[in-house]
């Protein structure tokens, strides 16, 4: 698929079951930074029932994030645990095993509200790191990679992300 934002192709994952709140949390953090709203707004009403695959994009342009905002999947991802999402669509920079870049992408897709995303960003790097990547150095990688030009301000986030996590 095209992202809706700037047109460039998108990486589409399944989310996995301890990333579902995440979508509820992009989906009003996105629609906030559209229409001006408040992100802490009212219930989205998405309760995923955790048997149903729910899939997100990806942009591997501007590193925005798309979840379904109803809670269901649009069944274009990679979901066989031995196919690995195409992340290497995004940078060389970006980790392409799932343990690193589904939490990562997720974050950077949250990245956009950190105020109100502050605790599942924590959560979703901590993942990054366990998993054996820097998320703080990928961030600075794709900030110098010419192809990627983020919908957010990332050197800006990575300094804040920096004093989140340390």
């Amino acid at each position: 698929m095209a992202c809706p934002v700037c047109g460039s192709p998108t990486v589409a994952f399944a989310v996995p079951a301890d990333y579902r709140f995440v979508c509820s949390s992009a989906d009003s953090s996105a629609t906030a930074q559209s229409t001006g709203a408040d992100a802490d707004g009212a219930d989205t009403g998405t309760d995923t029932d955790t048997t149903t695959e729910l899939v997100a994009e990806f942009c591997t342009h501007c590193l925005r994030l798309e979840c379904p905002a109803d809670g269901t999947g649009t069944g274009d991802a990679d979901t066989d645990t031995g196919t690995e999402p195409g992340f290497a669509a995004v940078s060389e920079a970006f980790p392409t095993r799932r343990a690193q870049a589904i939490p990562l992408a997720l974050a950077i897709g949250l990245a956009s509200s950190l105020a109100t995303n502050r605790s599942a960003i924590e959560t979703l790097l901590e993942d990054v790191e366990r998993a054996g990547t820097d998320p703080l150095l990928v961030l600075d990688r794709l900030q110098r990679d010419p192809s990627v030009e983020p919908a957010i301000d990332l050197d800006r986030r990575q300094h804040q992300l920096e004093q989140l996590l340390y």
